[in-house]
Order: structure tokens, then C-alpha cells, then sequence
């Protein structure tokens, strides 16, 4: 499978509860998606046995799949300290499991991620879902039920749109910015 694709991605959204997963194939410019789902973790009662679950199924996406990169959304702060802990811990376990295989890993703002799909970074998840549909061309029967596989999949696209400007996923705010990140490339 790997020979067909220029490059993967996979996208992780992750989650102590449920946990996103999508492939993302690129052919030249083109991106499509090989595989999307989720990883429920409802049913473990232990939370490090939930991240441990985390780490094995990544894992066993990398091996199978090979990709080169990884895109994972970053938690969002919110008002609860200790779910924004567990989602730390959730995130970093995926990372860790990318790093095992060194695979180079880009970490995205959930309103980075919905900018970059929908053009509105306050975009709800059916938004984003359904310009993902109709982006990739996903059939209503590769849409899954859980929208925490599309944010998987929104954050490896995102990453795939980002690695296509200049300077990569390094955008600048100003020339000042520019300057400031590339003396090199400056003359005096």
C-alpha cells in the first residue's frame, strides 16, 4: 500500500474516552483517505490501561500503514483541570508512539484545524465533517457515525494544506517574523 502514495499521514484526535484515527494518502497534491474509525475506550475502567490501549493501537496503525508524518489536534484549555490533564496524557501517549517509530509529528489548534478545512475556525464538528465529505469525496458509507474519526482526518488534512505553503507549516505573520526566524536568508 505504501508504494502508491507519495506520502501518509495520520491524523489522531485524541481523547481518553473515544479516540480519533484517520490515514490520509497523498499523490502529488491529491490527498485521500485510506482508513478512518475510532478507538473506544468507554469500556476500560482503568485510565492507564486507557492510555496504554492508546499507545497499542497506534502502534498498530504505524506498522501497518507506514506513514511519514503525524498530525494530532492539541488540547484545548478548557475550565477542568483534570480533563484537560487526562487529554494531555491521552495526546502524549500517540506521540510517544509516533516517536517510537520516528515518525515526525506537527500538533494543531482545533481552530487551526476547522480554519483550514472550512474557512471558519468556530466551525462545528458536522461542518467540518460534511467538507470533508465533500472534499475527499467520501461516500455517506466511509462517513462514520463518530465525528471523532473526521477530526482525525480534518487534522492529517490540515497538515497536508499546511505542508503545501512556503516554508511549510512555519507561516509568518510579518516580514519582521520572517526576519526574526530566518537571519540567514537575510542580506545585510
Amino acid at each position: 500500500m505504501k508504494e502508491q502514495w507519495d506520502k501518509i499521514i495520520i491524523g489522531i484526535d485524541p481523547g481518553t474516552n473515544v479516540m480519533g484515527y484517520a490515514l490520509l494518502g497523498i499523490k502529488g497534491k491529491q490527498a485521500s483517505m485510506i482508513v478512518m474509525g475510532v478507538l473506544k475506550l468507554n469500556p476500560i475502567e482503568d485510565h492507564y490501561m486507557r492510555l496504554h490501549r492508546i499507545f497499542e493501537r497506534v502502534t498498530m496503525l504505524i506498522d501497518e500503514f507506514l506513514p511519514d508524518e503525524m498530525a494530532i489536534e492539541a488540547p484545548f484549555f478548557g475550565k477542568n483541570v483534570q480533563s484537560m490533564l487526562k487529554l494531555g496524557r491521552a495526546q502524549g501517549v500517540a506521540m510517544a508512539a509516533a516517536l517510537n517509530h520516528e515518525v515526525p509529528i506537527a500538533e494543531y489548534e482545533p481552530r487551526k484545524i476547522k480554519m483550514s478545512i472550512t474557512g471558519n475556525g468556530a466551525a462545528s464538528k458536522e461542518q467540518v465533517a460534511e467538507m470533508l465529505r465533500r472534499t475527499l469525496h467520501l461516500t455517506d458509507e466511509q462517513m462514520p457515525q463518530l465525528l471523532d474519526a473526521t477530526d482525525a482526518l480534518a487534522a492529517a488534512l490540515c497538515h497536508h494544506y499546511e505542508s503545501q505553503r512556503p516554508f511549510g507549516s512555519h507561516a509568518h505573520s510579518s516580514w519582521k517574523d520572517f526576519i526574526a526566524h530566518h537571519p540567514d536568508r537575510v542580506k545585510k
